[in-house]
């Protein structure tokens, strides 16, 4: 698989097959992604992998738990503009219709937001956490390794869906892991294993924007 199939093909997997995945293949994506782009080279990324035991405890704790107030942070602060809402509400209509749950109804919605605390069935689950001393430009840095990680598991035929969602519970994850809440900052999960290639969720059409209503060429 060249890099522009990997792009191409990687998608937020929201149905899993109940499959393992091999701890050696993971080590080796982890491996290969210590080579993704760092200012300064700092490398702010730290994580925790779980699988089997440790995972199901954890996510028992989760659908236990209420979300922690304050939150870690704000994800969905660009809600607030119509222009990125709109693309908020065009993805969850797509994502709902796929699945045949109408808009109306909450009970399956809320259903389907509890599957995000068990990694919508994923073997694995990747934890990102970092320093809070880090800064906007270490924020990105841990986004590109968290990209080039995604981008390296579909060239192992495996598939990822990363976490936002599970900062709600930042404080719970830190514990768990014996990560300090005075020092660090609970980024965000990461799940990986197969795709259910016959769910749905896994097939609706994304939409992005064209390339020129978010970027200019100019002195071509």
């Amino acid at each position: 698989m060249n890099i522009a199939e990997a792009v191409a093909t990687r998608r937020s997997i929201r149905a899993f097959q109940d499959k393992a995945v091999p701890a050696e293949t993971l080590r080796r994506v982890l491996d290969q992604a210590r080579m993704a782009p760092s200012g300064c080279n700092f490398q702010p990324w730290e994580a925790t992998v779980l699988a089997g035991a440790p995972l199901k405890t954890l996510q028992e704790r989760l659908l236990a738990s209420q979300p922690d107030s304050p939150l870690e942070y704000d994800f969905s602060a660009p809600g607030q503009h119509e222009k990125y809402q709109s693309r908020l509400r065009s993805l969850g209509a797509r994502m709902y219709e796929s699945m045949g749950i109408m808009r109306d109804d909450a009970e399956q919605r809320a259903s389907f937001a509890q599957a995000n605390m068990v990694s919508f069935g994923a073997p694995v689950l990747l934890l990102c956490h970092f320093p809070k001393f880090m800064k906007e430009p270490q924020w990105s840095d841990v986004g590109m390794w968290l990209q080039t990680i995604m981008l390296l598991l579909r060239e192992e035929g495996l598939d990822s869906c990363p976490q936002e969602f599970l900062s709600i519970h930042a404080k719970l994850i830190k514990v768990f892991l014996g990560v300090s809440d005075e020092t660090h900052i609970f980024f965000c999960g990461m799940a990986i294993g197969y795709r259910n290639a016959e769910d749905p969720v896994n097939g609706f059409e994304r939409q992005r924007e064209p390339v020129d209503s978010n970027v200019k060429f100019l002195g071509f």
